[in-house]
């Protein structure tokens, strides 16, 4: 039986990392063993980024809600405290998005917070 040698997948593994690695600067986007570094890099990054995605947004939310709540007289860790009480279930998005678009509506939440208190 002929030996068979791993040209073609050599070359296949490898086109698929250079193709990664297009757009990088310099060298990193033609020598193979730079690109393959440079890839491995910027997909670590790319994961750590998806979860810190995650945790900016959160903050987001919450310097957003707690703007609006100072606006309404309160700040911001009773009024999460007063909505608990109140049993009002709204997230963080969605508070957030409230005190952005539709003042009125989140004042009327800020009272039913305040109420429960």
């Amino acid at each position: 039986m002929a030996r068979v040698k791993g040209a073609l997948m050599t070359r296949k593994r490898r086109n698929k990392v250079l193709k990664l690695a297009k757009g990088y600067w310099g060298s990193k986007s033609r020598h193979f063993k730079m690109a393959k570094q440079a890839v491995m890099k910027s997909g670590n990054y790319a994961y750590i980024g998806r979860k810190q995605k995650k945790r900016d947004f959160r903050r987001l939310w919450i310097t957003r809600i707690s703007a609006a709540c100072k606006l309404n007289g309160m700040n911001y860790s009773t009024f999460m405290n007063g909505l608990k009480k109140a049993g009002i279930t709204l997230n963080r998005k969605m508070l957030a998005e409230i005190a952005v678009s539709d003042a009125a509506a989140f004042t009327a939440i800020c009272e039913k917070a305040k109420a429960a208190l």
